[in-house]
């Protein structure tokens, strides 16, 4: 599916006060975060995605003269995916070459280590890549900087842990990740503002709480007092109604997606995963889903694909929803009656929002099928337009979920486009209102240093 052409521009300076900022996207995912802060005004230089399926959704859609939104990719860095690691050993000179011309260092690191849902391992290798993140952080020294996560990563790890860490044994207390973060921005000159958010009150039909790190540079920052929090709160009711969404309650998963029902519709093969069907499309029904399917008339979105599950799952499916809560994950009875070894199968109420999405599509069952979601009505409930296109397997299992990024983990693992933009705006605000000081610096440091050679002039003569 082509996208419209942007026209881009050149990179930020100051001399363009209306010009957006220009922010790098770390650990970009298929592009959540890098899509909203686009929509939200800011120029994209250039994702680091480690995945191949990941990296080829971000191709798609977000880099290229014909995609509506676009990456200026810089000529030093292949378009490719790598992991971080290789970025720093091949490019930390363009990387310290970018210092003055990148505004904010955006991201999301690999999350499975902190997750409260996971196993919280202390040692996974991918906590690391926090690190990996500060150290670019310190060669570019941006304004401003934006990392999300999920809560855990505010929240110590078990009794275990604090009994054998280093710290421990020395008598100091163990720390969160986020508290190391924090104390490693404070050295390198950011003042930090964290804060903890609800998609379900940004217009996203899912609860998702996370965990967002705003770091501002300590020499750039304006007189008055910034509190993030408050900034966002202040926006949310002039955010929502921009959109037409209601602003009094939440917007409910069958909002988002009652259009893409089997009921009443006709099946066809599906477009990009033959031996499967999917639905054949007739347009949106609801606010929110006109709002995410915009200007493409009904034509089908991508990633429509629809489970080919076994009769007796079917059947399995369809009386929990009809003897289990809606919208409450099953209970211990409920998954022994069903002989389920799994801990978080959620049968979705249609008029509340969504449980926050997983990378595993079978945790959520739909509110009135007896089948898990499509991929694109996860991307519904992540506020992804109809027109972003997914790439690679749909999904993956067994040792391969920790080497691959198939749709479904791409999808669940984003941030969502809605919040981000959000975020994107505040943060374009902060990242003006340095320029304008900035400015101001330079137009009194000017006139300083004119007055000086008019005094040594006249004192000459």
């Amino acid at each position: 599916m082509s996208c419209a052409s942007m026209n881009p521009e050149g990179p930020t300076t100051r001399s363009q006060k209306s010009a957006p900022g220009v922010f790098v996207d770390l650990f970009a995912g298929c592009g959540g975060l890098s899509l909203g802060l686009m929509q939200a005004g800011w120029k994209g230089l250039f994702a680091i995605e480690k995945d191949s399926f990941a990296f080829e959704t971000l191709r798609t859609n977000l880099i290229g003269p014909d995609c509506r939104f676009s990456y200026e990719w810089p000529e030093w860095l292949v378009q490719s995916q790598c992991t971080i690691d290789w970025f720093l050993k091949h490019h930390r000179a363009d990387v310290a070459g970018l210092r003055g011309s990148v505004d904010l260092i955006a991201g999301g690191p690999p999350c499975q280590g902190f997750s409260l849902a996971g196993l919280r391992n202390r040692n996974d290798r991918r906590n690391r890549a926090v690190h990996r993140y500060l150290e670019v952080v310190d060669l570019v020294r941006p304004r401003l900087l934006l990392i999300e996560n999920v809560i855990g990563i505010t929240v110590e790890f078990g009794k275990k842990a604090r009994k054998t860490s280093t710290r421990a044994r020395r008598g100091r207390p163990p720390k969160s990740y986020a508290t190391r973060i924090t104390e490693h921005l404070d050295k390198l000159g950011y003042d930090v503002q964290t804060a903890f958010l609800k998609a379900v009150d940004f217009g996203i039909p899912q609860y998702r709480p996370r965990f967002i790190l705003v770091g501002i540079r300590r020499d750039r920052l304006p007189d008055q007092e910034i509190k993030v929090g408050t900034l966002l709160a202040d926006r949310r009711e002039a955010f929502l109604a921009s959109k037409g969404l209601p602003t009094d309650r939440s917007v409910t998963v069958s909002e988002a997606i009652s259009d893409l029902e089997i009921s009443g519709r006709e099946l066809v093969d599906c477009t990009d995963s033959p031996g499967f069907r999917q639905i054949s499309y007739s347009g949106p029904l609801t606010v929110y889903q006109k709002l995410l399917h915009a200007n493409l008339n009904g034509t089908s979105p991508n990633s429509m694909r629809l489970a080919n599950h076994r009769t007796e799952t079917r059947e399995r499916f369809a009386e929990i929803q009809r003897t289990c809560r809606r919208g409450v994950q099953l209970n211990v009875q409920d998954r022994a009656r069903f002989g389920l070894k799994k801990v978080s199968t959620t049968p979705l109420d249609p008029d509340k929002p969504s449980h926050t999405l997983t990378t595993l599509p079978d945790d959520l069952l739909h509110y009135s099928e007896p089948r898990i979601l499509t991929a694109r009505e996860y991307a519904r409930i992540q506020s992804f337009p109809d027109w972003y296109d997914f790439r690679g397997k749909y999904a993956t299992g067994g040792y391969l979920r920790r080497l691959e990024c198939p749709r479904y983990t791409q999808i669940g693992n984003a941030v969502p486009p809605f919040l981000a933009e959000l975020l994107g705006g505040v943060l374009a605000d902060l990242n003006s209102s340095f320029v304008t000081l900035l400015d101001a610096s330079d137009a009194a440091v000017k006139g300083r240093e004119l007055r000086k050679a008019k005094g040594s002039h006249v004192s000459k003569r």
